[in-house]
């Protein structure tokens, strides 16, 4: 059984008032990738890599997340990140909270450090990877592709893999679409992912599983990852 959480299973609302240059970063990160545009010109306004780290340190995620995080991965589920983000924050928010080691992988934008040390943001479709031509995600990153590879590198597993999807924004609609009759959507409610599937109901395969909050999000994907390991080991 593998579940592929977006970001928003990660990040906070919002950041502490005492950064107001990167509260604002934030507001403005997954619009387009202006991103590295972004992070310049931060950096060029003096903020440092050891600045941005202390401000990631500051993002809470709930207790209730983490635990539901940890209890999945103990249960035997592969969980992976599919992130409109990029790979510096999302390191550094889950070395934090001690959470590195439950995923096995991160598809989210690469980041780097040029010659001066500043931190670079690149596209995940970059030069090593093709332009794609999905209509329903921004240029740099279709989440719909990384679920075709992550269905087509388990095709060969004896036991079909299931997924438990859960995000929040209008980029988890295309991956939402891929999933299939057995596996599951957990959007966000009133959110751009939950307002998209209801506007589409007819589109969607997974059974659709939506909370409001971090407890209610852990009941039940809990509920869910101890329903589908019984079904398995039946």
């Amino acid at each position: 059984m593998e579940s592929s959480y977006g970001i928003s299973f990660i990040k906070a609302s919002k950041i502490s008032s005492s950064s107001y240059d990167l509260r604002i970063l934030k507001s403005k990160f997954e619009l387009d990738f202006e991103k590295d545009r972004m992070m310049m010109e931060l950096q060029s306004q003096g903020r440092s890599i050891d600045d941005i780290k202390s401000c990631l340190k500051k993002m809470p995620i709930d207790s209730h997340i983490i635990e539901a995080i940890k209890s999945a991965k103990s249960s035997g589920c592969d969980l992976k990140i599919v992130s409109d983000a990029n790979q510096f924050f999302i390191e550094k928010i889950l070395e934090h909270h001690d959470l590195v080691d439950c995923f096995s992988e991160i598809y989210t934008n690469p980041t780097s450090l040029d010659d001066n040390g500043n931190l670079r943001i690149l596209p995940y479709h970059s030069d090593a990877l093709p332009p794609h031509s999905c209509n329903l995600c921004p240029s740099n990153l279709c989440k719909g592709l990384v679920m075709d590879h992550l269905r087509a590198s388990s095709s060969n597993d004896q036991i079909p893999r299931r997924f438990i999807y859960l995000g929040d924004g209008g980029g988890d609609f295309c991956p939402t679409l891929k999933l299939r009759e057995c596996d599951f959507v957990m959007p966000r409610t009133n959110y751009p992912l939950w307002k998209k599937i209801s506007d589409n109901p007819l589109l969607i395969k997974a059974e659709v599983k939506e909370w409001s909050s971090a407890e209610e999000q852990q009941r039940i994907l809990l509920q869910l990852v101890s329903t589908i390991t019984k079904e398995e080991d039946s």
